[in-house]
């Protein structure tokens, strides 16, 4: 017994089962191989008939789905130049994709309804609608051809198909009468199918090659398809020595499967240990590659392999199977010897990285400068006394002094807080030296001034409120005061004349109030954020060159002169459209607005690196005697008399619309001159 559990465990016993695993598996591939490339079923085992086969399925399919394709679809190359092939999913799809380039083109406006939409669609992508249907109909059209010749290649299988206009025939019979006279018949006909052998209908793949046979009419449509006797006799005789190799094959399969489950399972048994008993597990070079990588070069190693079985050298594939079997083999037991010492999980590159990061960080959490000083005054203060020990009196004077330091430096951080909780924001703590006492000073300095910055900006919000208020009520009270004094003004009036013309002044007080209500609730709209943003790449130089094409008349009205700079090559901003160019048409707004007659306006367009830099300037018609800040501010405008007919939301809604976009809005101001720098996002090209 002894004798015989040293020779289970013998180093020699382990290589000659290991060997043996190697081999069964490589015959396993072996044969599975060769029955994939030599097409090999083991159904086939199990069939009594070849009518019951996948071969003959096969065959089957081979004819009646070019058939059904011809006959139920193609019909003949006039038929599908006339558009009818093309069914309505086809058209559905090709209109879908055109449409969704519409929508994301400048072409489309959201003013405009649905149908408005749909109707300019259809007009300006009309061509495109045409082309692509025609590329479709050709691709039609070749596979039409492709599948006549593929049928008109058959020898030994007559077939015959009609829909009572086109007909597909390889012989001269066409009755049904004449395809019954054979061994061997599948016809299709007024919603029946009569296929013989009886073996036929008992296939279970009978659905497989005969479910194209659905698409046809079965009022007008006919199929017939006989196989002669000698092409028969032929398949038949190919088929039982397929069935016999497949068998040879199952046998040859069983044997290696079994070698192989049995040689595996004694070396998951005995790999590790040198007796049955044994408790250790001995470890050898290989296994100290970690786990995760173990497992991830397994992965490679099987990839690699299928790769090059399919790809590349499927006659050559026993002199590269058997060494990557081995490594594959050699790496699943050293995970087998991880399992058996329960350190699967711990001898693993991602468990050790964590390990010693947490240990990292818990050293340093630990061993923060307090704890380090006192673990080195616990230790060395001792230490200097015992050696200093005739000295004692010094050593305690300048313990205390340092104590004292310390002591002092605590009160004035403690007197300061008291202060800056009583409101005095400006109170700096100072404390001398670069201790932990320091940092604590200078980080309760820091919270002060971030208490003071937040007090300052409330402040600076409350009085962005009320000049908000009340440039809003001015703005609006205006135009409505004018409406009801002229409303009061129409119910006296009896003159047609001046009703005409209080109604004509009414009617620009009331849109002059619809802009400046518009505009605010944009503004509030924007600046909130709750307007769904659709984030892809937009050519900036196409939008902006089609946006002043757009205003070419509003260009000409006020004579100014645009000149436009950009890169050479396309440049791409990653941004939604549609809010873009409602940004860009506010500043073109106020452009036409504030800019001085018959002046030049420069619109540059520059990549500065994961940027796209869009600047707009101009020569302002009146004097900029505010700050950039101010500027900004809701319901301001550049000439402080509000004699102009804007909002004064017009900057505030384009720097909204930018910032939610993920860009930058910048104003400049230098003298006259009225400068907007854009940074956008820049979407890499294609």
């Amino acid at each position: 017994m002894r004798k015989l559990r040293s020779i289970s465990h013998a180093l020699i016993t382990k290589v000659v089962v290991f060997l043996i695993a190697v081999a069964c598996f490589t015959g396993i591939a072996r044969v599975m191989i060769n029955m994939e490339f030599n097409e090999i079923h083991l159904s086939s085992i199990n069939q009594d008939t070849y009518f019951e086969s996948r071969a003959f399925a096969d065959e089957s399919y081979s004819i009646i789905a070019p058939l059904a394709q011809l006959i139920g679809k193609y019909k003949s190359e006039e038929y599908i130049l006339s558009d009818k092939t093309l069914i309505e999913e086809d058209n559905r799809r090709i209109e879908e994709e055109l449409y969704y380039d519409f929508r994301n083109s400048y072409r489309y406006n959201s003013n405009l309804s649905e149908e408005e939409n749909k109707h300019n669609y259809q007009e300006i992508y009309a061509n495109d609608i045409a082309r692509i249907k025609d590329k479709s109909m050709n691709e039609q059209v070749r596979n039409f051809y492709r599948l006549r010749n593929t049928l008109e290649a058959y020898e030994g299988i007559v077939f015959y198909a009609s829909d009572g206009e086109h007909e597909f025939s390889n012989s001269d019979l066409h009755k049904k009468e004449q395809f019954e006279s054979f061994d061997a018949y599948m016809l299709f006909e007024n919603y029946q199918q009569k296929l013989y052998p009886n073996e036929v209908k008992e296939s279970q793949y009978l659905d497989y090659f005969t479910h194209e046979v659905d698409m046809l009419n079965p009022q007008t449509d006919v199929m017939y398809v006989a196989f002669k006797d000698s092409y028969l006799q032929q398949k038949m005789s190919e088929w039982e020595k397929d069935k016999a190799t497949a068998q040879s094959f199952l046998n040859e399969f069983m044997v290696f499967l079994a070698g192989f489950i049995l040689s595996f399972v004694y070396l998951i048994i005995v790999i590790g240990r040198t007796s049955f008993k044994g408790k250790e597990i001995h470890f050898h070079v290989i296994d100290k590659l970690y786990n995760d990588l173990n497992i991830v070069l397994i992965g490679c190693l099987t990839a690699m392999w299928i790769a090059m079985i399919v790809e590349v050298f499927h006659d050559m594939y026993m002199f590269f199977s058997v060494p990557i079997f081995i490594i594959a083999l050699l790496l699943i037991l050293s995970l087998v010897k991880h399992i058996k010492n329960r350190s699967l999980l711990q001898h693993t590159l991602l468990y050790q990285l964590f390990k010693k990061l947490f240990i990292l960080v818990k050293h340093v959490f630990d061993s923060g400068s307090t704890g380090v000083k006192i673990v080195l005054l616990v230790i060395g203060y001792p230490l200097v006394v015992a050696a200093t020990f005739f000295m004692f009196p010094i050593t305690m004077g300048i313990a205390a002094w340092l104590a004292l330091r310390k002591v002092k430096s605590f009160n004035r951080i403690k007197e300061g807080v008291e202060q800056i909780k009583n409101g005095d924001l400006h109170h700096r703590i100072e404390v001398d030296g670069k201790g932990e006492f320091s940092q604590l000073a200078e980080n309760i300095n820091r919270i002060t001034e971030g208490l003071k910055k937040a007090v300052d900006s409330e402040i600076k919000s409350e009085r962005l409120k009320t000049e908000l208020i009340t440039n809003v009520s001015h703005d609006i009270r205006t135009p409505l005061t004018s409406i009801i004094t002229y409303v009061d003004l129409l119910k006296l009036e009896n003159d047609p004349e001046m009703i005409a013309e209080y109604v004509d002044v009414l009617d620009q007080k009331s849109k002059r109030l619809q802009h400046l209500t518009d505009d605010l609730f944009e503004a509030a709209k924007a600046s909130s954020g709750s307007i769904p943003v659709q984030l892809e790449r937009i050519d900036i130089v196409s939008l902006l060159t089609q946006g002043i094409g757009e205003m070419d008349e509003k260009i000409e009205a006020s004579s100014l002169d645009f000149k436009l700079a950009h890169p050479t090559e396309k440049v791409y901003v990653k941004a939604d459209g549609k809010l873009l160019w409602r940004a860009i048409e506010n500043l073109f707004s106020n452009i036409f607005k504030y800019a001085l007659p018959t002046s030049r306006v420069y619109i540059g367009v520059e990549d500065v690196g994961n940027e796209i830099l869009v600047t707009f300037k101009n020569i302002s018609a009146y004097e900029l005697n505010i700050s950039v800040d101010e500027l900004m501010e809701r319901f301001k405008r550049g000439d402080e008399s509000r004699s102009s007919q804007g909002s004064g939301l017009g900057l505030s809604i384009a720097e909204s619309l930018i910032h939610i976009q993920h860009g930058k809005f910048l104003v400049q101001v230098d003298g006259d001159l009225f400068k907007v720098m854009i940074y956008l996002p820049k979407f890499p090209n294609e």
